[in-house]
């Protein structure tokens, strides 16, 4: 009985450390106050406490902003080759989203659909956001509505090219 609901739940190192804490709490409890439980009761009643349990290892609003901000500091250090502006003033980033388990979605797009430096720059994102502290992992998906036009630029990156 404990071993399928054990199959069916993923196994986490926070739900280990949970595990071991309840563990030690009920060996601990159990034999001063006399009581005797079957070790299939007990797996169940731990894997149930355990499912139940998982807010305690979601990552908190506070952290997924400090990610996000990491995350734009390192898209910063992006560039398209063929321009002197990074991909962040560029406008190029229309979403970045931060799960709690620390996968990470950007939603981008390029100056161009046919844009030959392509590879280069998703490339150079995975790598550089999958290297944030706290992210686990990486997805960039290249979408193209609404339509990348200057007006997204930052002011910095207009005035260095030259379009204020």
């Amino acid at each position: 009985m404990g071993k399928k609901i054990a199959m069916h739940l993923p196994f986490t190192a926070c739900r280990f450390a949970l595990f071991i804490i309840l563990f030690k709490i009920i060996h601990t409890i159990a034999p001063l106050c006399n009581v005797i439980l079957p070790i299939d009761l007990m797996a169940f009643r731990f894997f149930d406490f355990i499912s139940n349990m998982h807010y305690l290892c979601t990552m908190d609003e506070q952290k997924k902003l400090e990610i996000e901000e990491n995350i734009v500091k390192m898209l910063k250090t992006v560039y398209d080759p063929e321009i002197p502006v990074d991909i962040y003033s560029l406008g190029l980033i229309y979403g970045i989203y931060v799960n709690d388990d620390g996968s990470v979605k950007i939603d981008m797009t390029l100056t161009a659909p046919s844009c030959p430096a392509s590879d280069f720059i998703f490339e150079d994102v995975n790598m550089k956001v999958g290297s944030v502290e706290g992210v686990t992992s990486v997805e960039t998906n290249l979408v193209f509505e609404p339509e990348w036009d200057k007006d997204m630029m930052s002011e910095e990156a207009k005035l260095e090219l030259g379009f204020l």
